[in-house]
């Protein structure tokens, strides 16, 4: 029988090996958060990895921890650069695509509307016409989030096929980029001249992600660990709001998973895919927060009100049943779960940063080997 990709079901890192060592993988927005930790899953299955974002903003953010520039070509660059970004691709000939790079911050989207647009939606199409250009076969799976849903705050899960929008700029230009990509999959990747092209589009929509080595302004668990790390008291915005909250480990490996149903049955999974935790482990922020101060041992918090501060969506759940039944993909952490490794992470950190590399290879090979 042969094994399944994810670990409840058998191991998976053989199949991850058998479908991505040696292949060409060109991932923007390597020098990221989320990017940082796929690098590292990428070089540890064996695939050969060109790189391309902005250069990363701090000593200590992941992509120098990891040792990121060794583990890959990395090509810094913007993803407004047209040129760059054109001669990059077709300099590399990658098998596959994965887009990363974009805008993250729901929060600085307000104090940089235009840019924010120009990143996410702009920088998109221009990923998608650097692969136009490109003369192979190629499978992209192109990532945007779960607050490309118009957001009506009701405990009803959303599914793929419900309304796109979006209140802030940040969401509403990831809401943007998904309407340049399935343009593009009707136009110039359309799948009846699939012979033609040889190109697969797929999204994949995750949000929320937690894990170590994020140190990103006006996010969470970056906002927690400081406050933490100084004994001072961490300060709330929102504490009844409700999210989805997923160890970065659980998207990434959907992400790969897709990468490999497209490449396989492009016809069958150019669509859309959300990834998320199960509907009954989201938590509201305060519970997030007890969680992570128990965790971490010591620490108090507070709610701070603000009648200034920018709106952000107090409910977000996603329906993660098409990933299931058509990817075989479950996450595998449930919310404690990952917030106890994601606190542990940067206690590694504090204690021993020498050593935190090899501590986050082992957090990866644990969750690839996990049965």
């Amino acid at each position: 029988m042969k094994e399944k990709l994810h670990g409840k079901f058998g191991k998976m890192k053989h199949n991850l090996i058998e479908k991505y060592k040696g292949k060409k993988v060109f991932l923007t927005g390597h020098t990221g958060f989320k990017g940082s930790w796929f690098l590292k899953i990428l070089n540890l299955i064996g695939a050969d990895v060109m790189g391309y974002a902005l250069a990363p903003e701090q000593d200590i953010d992941l992509f120098n921890v990891i040792s990121g520039a060794s583990l890959c070509q990395s090509v810094i660059g913007d993803l407004r650069d047209r040129q760059k970004l054109n001669e990059s691709v077709a300099s590399f000939q990658p098998d596959f695509v994965f887009h990363l790079a974009a805008q993250p911050l729901v929060r600085l989207s307000y104090q940089i509307p235009s840019e924010t647009f120009e990143v996410n939606a702009i920088g998109t199409a221009n990923v998608l016409d650097a692969v136009r250009l490109l003369d192979k076969p190629c499978s992209v799976v192109l990532i945007t989030t779960d607050k490309v849903y118009y957001n009506n705050e009701w405990s009803y899960p959303y599914r793929e096929n419900d309304r796109l929008g979006g209140y802030d700029p940040y969401s509403a230009s990831k809401a943007c980029a998904e309407l340049v990509i399935d343009s593009y999959r009707n136009s110039f990747f359309n799948l009846n001249k699939f012979d033609q092209h040889k190109k697969g589009l797929a999204v994949a929509r995750a949000g929320n992600v937690i894990g170590g080595g994020d140190w990103s302004k006006d996010r969470l668990i970056p906002d927690i660990v400081r406050a933490l790390s100084k004994n001072e008291i961490i300060s709330i915005r929102n504490p009844y709001s409700i999210r989805p909250w997923q160890h970065v480990l659980e998207p990434l490996l959907g992400y790969l998973e897709l990468g490999i149903h497209l490449a396989e049955n492009v016809h069958g999974f150019s669509q859309a895919y959300n990834f998320g935790p199960d509907a009954a482990d989201s938590l509201p922020v305060s519970k997030m927060v007890e969680l992570s101060i128990s965790y971490w041992g010591s620490g108090n918090y507070e709610i701070i009100e603000s009648v200034n501060q920018p709106h952000e969506a107090g409910l977000l759940k996603l329906d993660i049943s098409k990933a299931k039944a058509e990817l075989d993909w479950h996450p595998l952490m449930d919310a404690q779960k990952a917030i106890k490794d994601t606190i542990e992470w940067y206690k590694e950190y504090l204690q021993s940063p020498r050593n935190i590399a090899s501590f986050t290879e082992m957090q990866i090979n644990s969750y690839l080997w996990k049965k």
